[in-house]
């Protein structure tokens, strides 16, 4: 019974750093790219605005860094729990 718990404490911090990570990148990519592109206009980044940064080039770092985060967030999950590879 305690490993059953073990494990639903495991997935259940796995899944909420699934969702924080979804819902930053909804927020970057969605967000910052389309929806607030009119309030980002006059900040200029690079020689254009920075609305259109993040729909080209800034949603698509912040995928990378959270691949990166997820990956070593993972990890130090793993080791607290157990099953390290």
């Amino acid at each position: 019974m305690a490993d059953n718990s073990s494990n639903n404490e495991y997935w259940a911090a796995n899944i909420r750093i699934i969702k924080i990570c979804l819902v930053i990148w909804a927020l970057v990519s969605f967000g910052f790219g389309i929806l607030l592109r009119p309030l980002l206009m006059g900040i200029p980044v690079g020689g254009t605005d920075l609305g259109f940064w993040f729909a080209q080039q800034g949603s698509i770092l912040v995928f990378l860094a959270l691949i990166f985060f997820y990956a070593w967030y993972v990890n130090r999950l793993d080791k607290k729990f157990g099953v390290e590879e």
